[in-house]
């Protein structure tokens, strides 16, 4: 049921009106404001209201986000069609199709097509394109997410943090080629103060017999760039927080004389953020911004990866209600925000709001997408299954949450290798560096032999990044214990039964962390939080006060899966690049893998003092 803007006036502001404003820095004065036209021309019949009484407009604003390079319903690391336990599907094929369904329902000119972000960085299409066969060189290829998002007709887009992963050389030569503008009013030339990007666009939106209706898109991006894009905008360019940006450009916005305001948001809905105290603007603002700043309609969320159908958000000043919906990731869901106006003494005023998803797992891929980036499709294919290097045996993670196996002590070597080479002209290099890594995928397997990327990106499925951070003796040994919580308590007589041994209270594998770089016993007899004992470092007891460098992926290292520690500690340095990716080049360059080197015996499941295996 859409929402009754006049009904929802007055009312109680809806949940998360306690959430606290963290950023209060005064926005930058005198940027000029860009703009972009929409290409809306089209004379469409959709919802105009006939005979007597009030004339009645309605419209759509459709609205995807988190794309992350996912063209087709493809994975690349199993060379296979995507699917997961709720068989997903994922791709801008299949968003084409929901798109071209929703335009035919409405017709095209009620219809406006928008994006939250994360648009060019997360698959092996989007990575070959940015530093295989670059977009960047001269006379180099179109992006095939600007070729897609470009046949299929965005309106606008605003930027994710992702964007800036490989660069902002990369970023502009994809805006260059997208025909949509990327939007970013908190994206600001660290020089000037000024707008990097377009902060807003305006569209127009013809109504027979009736004025335009003039539809703003606010773009607003995600602050915490300034941290995990340090390397790529330090001194580029500065993120400040969203809700001041907004409070400075809807009431521009609404001053030039748009009806309806809709702001597309890199930033969950939650109020929190990942990066404790380092900034004083909030990650995931969305919800502040509404309840924040008067006069916006809408917002399209991202970032956060969830799954928001509709969430009304109570703006703190006005009682007006704000409608926020987020889809689904990497094209999973596409958010249809559906708009009802009236003509009031000869102005558009928003009546009805309402939210909804689609799923694209409902439809076939659009043949058009399909026809238009099969090239680059089976460059790609090709480019992932190509041969990079030899292994001297097999290795498998089938046993890795229980055992320690040679293939996560490959993640962690190339880990704490990549860390030390970083370190080494720095400060911290006398540190011992340890390192963390999960078991992402019991199936992932290294055969002996020739080695492809697609096998060594099948070690690491998540799209992370590698950081350091500096942690004591002590804080490294209660990072242990937290892990440990993760098998399930078995007393030193009962049956193992490797099935039932592992994911105490729903743990996720990839929520135990095997750490590289010293041995421990886990004692599975004995309740969590005391399970670990024999912690030591180059064979003796961990000094607790000693400082230790851990090599950590930005998911632990934000706070993911709530170790202790790791999210407050110290940061002494940050890469964008994918710890896949890093894997790969390490195998490129060194030709061969050999478990010899890197794997060891270094943790075991124990029961009263006896091993388990």
């Amino acid at each position: 049921m859409p929402l009754n803007r006049r009904d929802f006036l007055n009312r109680s502001a809806a949940t998360g009106a306690g959430l606290a404003l963290a950023g209060t820095a005064g926005a930058v004065a005198g940027a000029a404001p860009a703009q972009a036209t929409g290409r809306h021309g089209h004379d469409h019949g959709h919802g105009h209201g006939h005979g007597h009484g009030p004339k009645k407009y309605s419209f759509s604003v459709l609205g995807t986000t988190d794309l992350h390079g996912n063209v087709f319903n493809w994975d690349y690391f199993t060379d296979a069609e995507y699917d997961d336990k709720a068989h997903n599907d994922v791709g801008l094929a299949k968003i084409s199709t929901l798109v071209a369904q929703q335009r035919a329902a409405k017709g095209r000119g009620n219809t406006l097509l928008i994006d939250a972000g994360d648009t060019i960085q997360g698959t092996q299409l989007s990575y070959y394109y940015a530093k295989i066969d670059p977009i960047t060189a001269k006379h180099g290829p179109v992006h095939p997410m600007a070729q897609a998002m470009n046949a299929i007709g965005y309106d606008a887009a605003a930027l994710g943090n992702h964007e800036f992963n490989y660069g902002i050389p990369v970023l502009r030569k994809f805006e260059e080629q997208c025909d949509f503008p990327l939007l970013g009013a908190n994206a600001l030339d660290a020089r000037t103060g000024r707008p990097a990007f377009a902060p807003y666009s305006f569209h127009r939106l013809r109504v027979k017999g009736a004025p335009d209706v003039k539809v703003a898109v606010l773009g607003l991006t995600n602050p915490g760039i300034a941290i995990w894009d340090k390397a790529n905008v330090q001194g580029k360019m500065t993120f400040p927080g969203l809700e001041e940006q907004a409070a400075k450009y809807v009431p521009r916005l609404r001053a030039m004389g748009a009806d309806v305001v809709v702001v597309s948001a890199h930033s969950g809905s939650s109020g929190t953020s990942s990066y404790g105290d380092q900034l004083p603007y909030v990650e995931n603002a969305a919800a502040l911004v509404a309840e924040q700043v008067p006069g916006i309609d809408a917002i399209l969320v991202g970032h956060a990866h969830s799954e928001i159908p509709e969430y009304v958000v109570a703006n703190k000043q006005t009682g007006q209600g704000v409608v926020l919906s987020e889809p689904l990731k990497w094209g999973q869901r596409l958010t249809v925000f559906d708009f009802g106006l009236e003509l009031v003494r000869g102005k558009w005023e928003v009546v009805t709001v309402g939210a909804s998803v689609l799923n694209s797992n409902t439809v076939e891929e659009d043949p058009r997408i399909v026809r238009l980036l099969a090239d680059e499709h089976k460059e790609v294919v090709g480019y992932v299954n190509q041969v990079i290097g030899t292994s001297a045996a097999a290795m498998s993670a089938e046993e890795s949450p229980y055992k320690d196996t040679p293939i996560i002590d490959f993640i962690n070597f190339v880990q704490a290798e990549t860390v030390k080479a970083a370190l080494a002209a720095t400060e911290y290099a006398s540190l011992p560096v340890l390192s963390q890594a999960a078991c992402f995928s019991r199936t992932a397997a290294i055969p002996a032999g020739q080695v492809t990327i697609r096998d060594v990106a099948g070690l690491y499925v998540f799209e992370n990044t590698l950081e350091a951070r500096v942690l004591t003796g002590a804080q490294i040994k209660a990072y242990i214990e937290f892990s440990a919580n993760y098998f399930v308590q078995t007393a030193p007589d009962a049956p193992v039964d490797v099935a039932k041994l592992t994911n105490a209270n729903g743990t996720p594998d990839y929520n135990y962390d095997v750490v590289g770089g010293v041995t421990y016993d886990i004692d599975i007899s004995r309740p969590a939080g005391s399970r670990v004992s024999n912690v030591l470092f180059q064979g003796a007891p961990i000094d607790e006060s000693a400082r230790f460098v851990l090599a950590v992926n930005n998911y632990r290292a934000n706070g993911g899966g709530n170790f202790p520690g790791v999210a407050t500690a110290q940061q002494v340095w940050a890469n964008s690049e994918e710890i896949r990716n890093t894997i790969i080049t390490w195998v490129q360059a060194n030709g061969s893998i050999d478990p010899a080197r890197f794997g060891s015996q270094d943790w075991k499941l124990t029961r009263g003092g006896a091993p388990v295996f």
